[in-house]
């Protein structure tokens, strides 16, 4: 008796036990299935009895390793490189999303809660990066 071969959507993460990776799903090239590593690259063939659901354990571990190879790729930001004095974030002038980061973060400060300190710098980092720049 043979069975049919699972369908997927596309995005869903499997495991390929062939190759011993954890890819997303993209569709099918006749009898083998696509997919593509987490975080972009290279796609590569599966054949698809192959394929299971990625474990929980390994989703996450394939998106550390795809945001760690985005981190490493990428060139430092201005002031941040090996070296530079670490300053943190300033706010951007008439910005209430700035603002408002920056006043959480002196608040903290003045608590002497160093950890949310340094929350309020990672999101006033990425709000300006996705908010000021480019």
């Amino acid at each position: 008796m043979r069975t049919e071969p699972a369908t997927y959507e596309p995005g869903t993460v499997l495991y390929d036990t062939a190759a011993a990776k954890v890819g997303e799903y993209r569709g099918r090239s006749g009898a083998r299935v696509m997919l593509r590593p987490l975080g972009g690259g290279r796609e590569w063939e599966a054949e698809p009895a192959a394929l299971r659901p990625a474990t929980d354990r390994e989703r996450l571990g394939a998106s550390l390793r795809a945001a760690n190879a985005r981190t490493l790729a990428a060139p430092p930001a201005p002031g941040t490189g090996v070296g530079a004095p670490h300053r943190p974030p300033a706010p951007v002038p008439g910005c209430e999303a700035c603002s408002w980061l920056a006043d959480r973060r002196e608040t903290a400060r003045a608590a002497f809660d160093h950890s949310a300190v340094t929350d309020a710098n990672v999101l006033l980092r990425q709000h300006q990066r996705k908010e000021h720049e480019g």
